[in-house]
């Protein structure tokens, strides 16, 4: 069975937010990704497959096609045996408890996919984003979260609101702020991570009293910064170690 005009079109739509939005559908590539999906609370509208590729779906809702096809709608360099649609989820709302994750103004999809895999890890349930970070149903955040996104809460939210009300101790990652190492971390808190370029927006570092910084040890000091995925790794890990 080939894909249709009208499907065409909808799937290549996807890769804007605007129609993401619009038909209330995202799209997810891949063996692993496509089964962690499948078998989460999210609900399938549509898979294309190869007809090798086994699933429990639903036949109404799985459409065979040729690897030709297939190599028309992937993202992918190398297309694997399924491209699925799915349909996306009710923002549920925010418990202030545990350890949360709040994301200011993050740009790079692949960033934002790796934190989402890691809250997943160190089992942060909650990552809250600024209304303008990149959208967690971007093609290339979900392939990057390799399932993650199935079992971590993602919520866009106004931040400066949230963190104005919010009564848990809050911690923003800034280069000047005090060893991380040598810091008391409480078992609930909440952990800021800025943007890739500018870090944390000033009006946030203006509510937030609470810095910590990751100290270099490299003996020739030029590293400017660390990556903002794998400081949110190395500070999650700190968290977690404390407890």
């Amino acid at each position: 069975m080939s894909i249709s005009k009208s499907q065409l079109k909808i799937i290549t739509s996807l890769s804007q937010k605007k129609y993401r939005q619009k038909h209330n559908l995202f799209i997810a590539e891949g063996v692993k990704v496509v089964n962690e999906l499948i078998n989460s609370n999210f609900i399938i509208d549509t898979l294309f497959c190869v007809d090798d590729f086994i699933s429990d779906v639903s036949v109404d809702k799985i459409v065979v096609v040729s690897e030709v096809d297939l190599k028309k709608i992937s993202n992918l360099k190398t297309p694997n045996k399924v491209l699925g649609l799915f349909q996306i989820p009710d923002e549920i709302s925010i418990q202030n408890n545990g350890l949360i994750v709040v994301l200011d103004s993050l740009n790079d999809p692949g960033n934002l996919g790796t934190i989402i895999r890691l809250c997943d890890w160190f089992g942060v349930r909650q990552l809250i984003c600024s209304k303008d970070t990149v959208d967690c149903f971007n093609q290339k955040v979900v392939q990057a979260s390799m399932g993650s996104l199935t079992r971590v809460s993602v919520k866009y939210i106004d931040l400066e609101s949230y963190l104005e009300a919010v009564h848990l101790p809050t911690f923003i990652a800034d280069m000047d702020g005090e060893n991380v190492y040598q810091t008391k971390l409480p078992k609930e808190a909440i952990l800021v991570m800025g943007n890739e370029a500018n870090g944390v927006s000033k009006k946030i570092i203006e509510l937030v009293k609470n810095k910590i910084s990751i100290p270099r040890f490299g003996q020739i000091q030029k590293t400017e910064s660390l990556n903002v995925a794998t400081a949110t790794a190395v500070l999650l890990s700190e968290f977690k170690r404390s407890f």
